[in-house]
């Protein structure tokens, strides 16, 4: 494979400013930079903006405008770690492009959408109108990780100076094939959960004298997984649970176990969040084995954004004209995948839509996307930004 240095192509900003960012060492929760070169971008547009560091987790907060209609930019500068280095074709943080593809970590997760949108906000500062607009940055360096610090705290920090978005786009890569193809309008949630079962500890030849802890959990795990959960519609995905884990402790085949611990994951659609989902859970474990311990971790809620009936504030249908002008096509409207930092932003008032290059290679070894991938993103977001807030 021929490689090349990644050249400063003048018309392309996306691509300079994507150079710039996949350069930096940012591996969850390091910035690495990346946050102070955003500034010194958007301080020269006329933003304000604020850093804020909780934790060891770096957020950017950047506003231009005073406009009543609040539209925000999503993103983080964070990225996982490169794996195998000698498995790389060029060096993970040193971006390259061949054959008309741009590799590096971060490539297409998710570091060229924040350069193609600050590439549009270039091209449409001086058309959109602060007086109407209100036009907000809202970046993290821990979307990869535990994501605790990060967006979810940025939005708490917005509520307490009582701002409510009206419209958030966020650049996760969310198309499959070609930029444009897919976009994300809500994702399934997720929790995880450890259950704890008690035995009785006896020897395998008396079996009456002990209770066999992993033929309780066993009941358990049936009942768990033959709930009848929601089915989903054709535009969510239903709610599925997957055991992912059983431990038992050292093993001995004269034994009987005294102990087992479960632990799953369930995947959860619109139709539940955090609270009422582990009232069920524990609801049909404790009606299995009212002796069960549980406990629940790693909740991420789910959301869903359904069109305005304005149709000038609809950002959904805002973000499929763009991409009609784009690319000619309309996109597939989606909420299959992870989580992402969108549902901290989801709410009745405000509208989330994920909208970014393809997810083929995001964080595989040698992760790339196609350049004309990143340019379509930058025109795409170009469109959005005069839609919504053009003078």
């Amino acid at each position: 494979m021929s490689i090349q240095p990644l050249p400063s192509l003048a018309p392309a900003r996306s691509i300079h400013f994507a150079e710039v960012l996949m350069a930096r060492e940012s591996i969850t929760p390091m910035d690495a930079g990346c946050q102070s070169y955003l500034i010194y971008k958007l301080e020269k547009l006329g933003f304000i903006c604020e850093k804020h560091k909780i934790n060891g987790v770096k957020n950017l907060i950047a506003r231009w405008g005073q406009g009543p209609v609040h539209l925000a930019f999503s993103g983080h500068t964070d990225v996982v770690p490169p794996g195998p280095i000698d498995k790389w074709k060029s060096p993970p943080f040193s971006p390259v492009i061949s054959e008309n593809k741009l590799y590096g970590r971060g490539a297409a997760d998710m570091k060229t959408g924040i350069a193609a949108m600050l590439a549009a906000t270039e091209r449409t500062i001086a058309s959109l109108d602060p007086s109407n607009m209100s036009f907000w940055w809202l970046i993290t360096s821990d979307e990869e990780g535990e994501a605790e610090w990060g967006s979810k705290w940025i939005a708490e920090y917005l509520s307490s100076k009582n701002v409510q978005l009206d419209m958030c786009l966020v650049g996760e890569p969310s198309a499959s094939t070609r930029t444009g193809d897919t976009i994300k309008i809500g994702r399934r949630g997720s929790l995880s959960g450890t259950i704890h079962i008690t035995g009785k500890q006896g020897h395998v030849a008396y079996p009456k004298t002990a209770v066999n802890a992993i033929h309780k959990a066993s009941s358990v795990v049936n009942a768990l997984t033959h709930y009848p959960f929601d089915t989903g519609s054709d535009d969510f995905p239903g709610t599925t649970i997957q055991i992912t884990h059983m431990d038992t402790g050292s093993f001995t085949d004269n034994i009987v176990p005294s102990s087992v611990r479960i632990e799953f994951n369930v995947r959860y659609s619109w139709q539940f969040n955090q609270n009422s989902l582990s009232l069920l859970l524990r609801d049909i474990i404790k009606n299995v084995d009212v002796q069960a311990q549980v406990s629940f971790s790693r909740p991420c809620e789910a959301y869903l954004s359904s069109p305005n009936n304005d149709s000038e504030k609809c950002l959904i249908t805002c973000v499929e004209k763009a991409i009609k002008g784009a690319t000619g096509r309309y996109p597939v409207i989606s909420t299959s995948g992870g989580t992402s930092d969108g549902r901290f932003f989801a709410s009745e008032r405000t509208q989330v839509v994920e909208v970014g290059v393809p997810n083929a290679t995001i964080h595989q070894v040698n992760e790339h996307i196609h350049l004309s991938d990143l340019l379509t993103l930058e025109d795409i977001y170009t469109d959005i930004l005069k839609n919504i807030g053009g003078r």
